[in-house]
This record gives C-alpha cells, structure tokens and sequence, in this order.
C-alpha cells in the first residue's frame, strides 16, 4: 500500500513499482521525446482538483501506454513544473505520486 505524500496527502508509489509502461513515459519525459502521442505534453488543467492547486499551465499530460487498448486507454502521467510525478492508472480519478529511490 503506498504511503500518504505528507503535505498533498496523496499517496506515493516508488518508481520502481509502477508499470513498466509508466516507467518509460517517465523516462522520455526526462528525455525531452519523442513522444508517441500528438497529446503527449499538452496542458493538464486539473479540473478534478486532485493535484496540489497551481496556476493554470503548470501541470502537463502524457500517455501510458496500455497493452491491448485500441485508443490512448486511461493511463497517464501528470507532470509538475518543478519537477513532481504523478501516475493516474483510471484516468484521473485517483493519483500516487511517484517516488524515486
């Protein structure tokens, strides 16, 4: 069970525990692209108001791929202009923050 981020108080998640498909979204942000997705990077609005309050533009979407979806399927990670992770495998319903060891 992840633990609880201590100011969000939205769960954590190591890096090392998300899905394999999360941890290579991850890393081709961290890489600049490409992306496999047109959508990939746009602007997350945070209209669930899940994620911590930011200005609008601060967060940003990318695509978790999903074995066996037809479509973009319902897996993404949300990032943070300082640098926060955050993995949603129900499109945005629930969030863990990713943690890296």
């Amino acid at each position: 069970m992840p633990s609880a981020a201590p100011k969000s108080g939205i769960p954590t998640r190591s890096y090392s525990q998300l899905p394999t498909e999360a941890q290579t979204t991850i890393n081709l942000i961290y890489q600049g692209g490409p992306f496999p997705y047109d959508r990939d990077g746009i602007t997350f609005g945070n209209r669930e108001g899940l994620l911590p309050k930011q200005s609008y533009g601060y967060y940003r979407e990318y695509t978790v791929d999903t074995p066996g979806a037809s479509n973009r399927g319902a897996r993404r990670i949300v990032s943070g202009q300082n640098g926060e992770l955050y993995y949603t495998a129900d499109h945005y319903a629930s969030f863990v923050r990713v943690q890296f060891e």
